[in-house]
């Protein structure tokens, strides 16, 4: 849900905002079950509201979309083509898949390393490896989303690139 939401251009604090009203609607089933209303106006307490009526309705495309092909449990996507199974959900395109693969990695080994364009150009910026296999090599495994997640917040942030290469 959270990817869907941050694939639209607008910013992701409200996208995370929004998830959170959205919380309650947590599985594919209660996501379906919500009233497209019920959605909107989600949406709306965050301040998602650009999208919000478009939102909602892939939201609910979505959930369907997830219950019908995979009995509503993502996790059966783990061992196939995870980017193209992804991109099947209504509003989840090539951003949306890259943003959760970089997290997902954390709890799904198999997707290690996964460090996309986004992750590669918030380490040049500060001045890191731009090889995902060189990059990956200067953390733990476990720590790849992290980094990951650190990386693409400097991409976005020119600030805050600067404050990491003077600290």
């Amino acid at each position: 849900m959270l990817s869907v939401l941050l694939s639209t251009l607008i910013s992701s604090n409200l996208a995370v905002a929004a998830a959170r009203e959205l919380k309650i609607y947590g599985t594919p089933r209660k996501m379906l079950d919500a009233t497209w209303q019920q959605r909107v106006d989600a949406l709306g307490r965050a301040h998602y509201v650009r999208y919000d009526e478009s939102t909602a309705t892939a939201l609910g495309e979505g959930a369907k979309l997830l219950l019908d092909n995979y009995g509503g449990d993502l996790r059966k996507i783990r061992h196939d083509d995870v980017r193209a199974r992804l991109r099947e959900i209504p509003r989840l395109g090539p951003v949306g898949a890259d943003i959760f693969c970089r997290e997902a990695q954390e709890i799904w080994p198999e997707l290690r390393p996964y460090l996309d364009k986004k992750t590669l150009d918030g380490a040049k910026r500060v001045g890191l490896p731009a090889d995902a296999g060189t990059l990956a090599g200067l953390v733990g495994e476990r720590d790849l989303a992290r980094l990951s997640a650190a990386l693409v917040r400097v991409s976005l942030d020119k600030k805050l690139a600067d404050q990491v290469r003077a600290g």
